[in-house]
């Protein structure tokens, strides 16, 4: 899949001196879906040099510059985290400006959060795109882009395209014989090598199956486990062909809508726990509409192994751990342990202090990442179902009462923020999240509180301005786009050649 292919092509291109082989399955099932990006993975293809507009018309792709999360609040409430970084420059409390002006002006809808603050909401609210910078804006379609794609067509253009003309060996066989020695691996199928990276998926026949290291669940977090997946036609290109992936929440969980160049991948996301198969594929089925599709139903291990570098065996991707596709976290795990792995391969020898920094690096990553997408039911208000209902009376994170110390990340540290720093960090989407479901990391209660002479009415006076100055910086993004193609326009004569 594209995780091995992935890892082969990061190989080769760090260390083109060694020998890279890859051996795959001709009949191994491969989780072939619409795959959603996040911004980071342009620093992988960057770093490996690939040709954005080539591998992007051999996969069906478009330019993605946001997250819609459509009920997630509540029924009737949307708000989008968008790419890039917040425009701040002249505000006097940095993202907390917009708070003051929903403060004063409470009519104002939470969407409004991410049009005042993050330039690419211009371009989304339009259906806008260019690849080239837009200073005025701080717009980098570099580092404030990202993709959707077919992942199966993803990996095979790194094959084809990449690995094998830079030397990866592609062996294609079933993998029969596993030896095992005092230093792990000994051969797979008589293939001997210095190091083994395991990149079977939910399978993880090396790590899991062979060296039996212990997995460890985040069912207590994440309660998703399963999805139905398929792919229908667009209706109306035009309108539906969007710069974003689309969440919505429904009854026992979500569904994403994931436009590509010529169809849209949709799927919905539950707990086997609240709902059974068949009643789940009603669901999606009512809410997209659709009938006569191709459904693919997809059990997902939620949950990281222990380790992930026992002996001399690596594993990436599913193999791994995997959360749950919220917030587009499938490759992102991918090109980031990746990166980690590369670092920690740097040294002449590999000792066993290099092999738990990776693990450590990368579950730290992989935990504050998930802690971030549990925020996103911990912050929710829906309590139409028993699924949700669920997760509104859940007590999420023992440390947040029992003082117990732990290392501050995820739920801890923003909890943290807004209660001791009374607001949230630039980088990152907690920000967004945290504004789309009315959690406010500052309030007027406790400014006052803290400072009991200040006069409101003053105060109030002198905030007005800042409200003015939001206003006219939306005002002023919108207008930097406006003679911009639109999406569907840029794609049509710069990756697909449409006359």
């Amino acid at each position: 899949g594209s995780s091995g292919w992935m890892t082969a092509a990061t190989l080769i291109n760090q260390f083109p001196e060694k020998e890279i082989v890859l051996i795959e399955s001709p009949n191994f099932p491969v989780i072939g879906v619409v795959e959603s990006t996040l911004g980071s993975i342009k620093n992988w293809t960057e770093l490996l040099q690939l040709d954005e507009k080539k591998f992007m018309k051999e996969t069906d792709a478009i330019y993605k510059l946001s997250i819609k999360f459509t009920d997630f609040y509540k029924k009737g409430e949307s708000f989008h985290y968008p790419f890039g970084s917040a425009h701040i420059e002249g505000n006097r409390a940095g993202l907390n400006d917009w708070w003051f002006k929903k403060f004063f002006k409470p009519d104002t809808p939470y969407s409004d959060y991410a049009d005042c603050l993050f330039p690419n909401m211009a371009l989304v609210n339009q259906n806008k795109f260019t690849d080239k910078k837009i200073p005025e804006i701080n717009f980098n379609p570099k580092k404030d882009s990202a993709y959707h794609f077919d992942a199966i067509k993803f990996g095979l253009w790194l094959k084809n395209n990449y690995c094998l003309p830079k030397g990866v060996t592609h062996i294609e066989e079933e993998i029969t014989n596993i030896k095992q020695n005092e230093y792990g691996i000994e051969s797979v199928n008589n293939h001997k090598a210095d190091l083994f990276i395991d990149c079977t998926g939910f399978k993880s026949l090396l790590l899991g199956e062979t060296l039996k290291e212990p997995f460890e669940s985040y069912s207590d977090l994440l309660i998703n486990d399963s999805a139905w997946a398929t792919r229908i036609p667009y209706k109306d290109k035009s309108k539906e062909l969007v710069p974003y992936t689309n969440c919505t929440a429904i009854e026992n969980g979500w569904v994403w809508n994931i436009p590509l160049w010529s169809r849209i991948g949709t799927g919905y996301v539950y707990s086997s726990k609240f709902v059974d198969d068949d009643t789940a594929l009603k669901e999606l089925k009512k809410h997209i509409k659709v009938e006569d599709a191709d459904f693919k139903k997809i059990k997902m291990r939620i949950g990281i192994h222990k380790r992930l570098w026992v002996k001399n065996v690596v594993s990436i991707g599913l193999a791994s751990g995997f959360i749950e596709p919220l917030e587009s976290n499938g490759l992102f795990s991918v090109h980031e342990f990746l990166i980690k792995l590369v670092r920690n391969l740097q040294r002449e020898k590999i000792s066993q202090w290099d092999k738990d920094n990776f693990t450590f690096s990368c579950k730290k990553m992989f935990r504050t990442f998930a802690e971030f997408v549990a925020l996103h039911y911990a912050l929710s208000h829906r309590d139409d179902t028993e699924y949700w209902r669920y997760y509104l009376n859940k007590n999420w994170c023992e440390h947040l009462i029992n003082l117990k110390p732990d290392m501050i990340h995820g739920l801890k540290a923003a909890a943290l923020d807004r209660d001791l720093l009374y607001r949230f960090e630039i980088q990152g989407g907690l920000s967004c999240i945290a504004a789309g479901m009315h959690w406010s990391p500052t309030d007027l209660v406790s400014f006052f509180y803290e400072n009991c002479d200040a006069d409101y009415d003053k105060w109030k006076k002198d905030w007005s301005k800042d409200i003015i100055r939001l206003n006219v910086k939306k005002f002023f993004f919108d207008d930097e786009v406006k003679k911009l193609p639109s999406l569907q326009e840029y794609l049509e004569k710069n990756i697909y050649n449409v006359n």
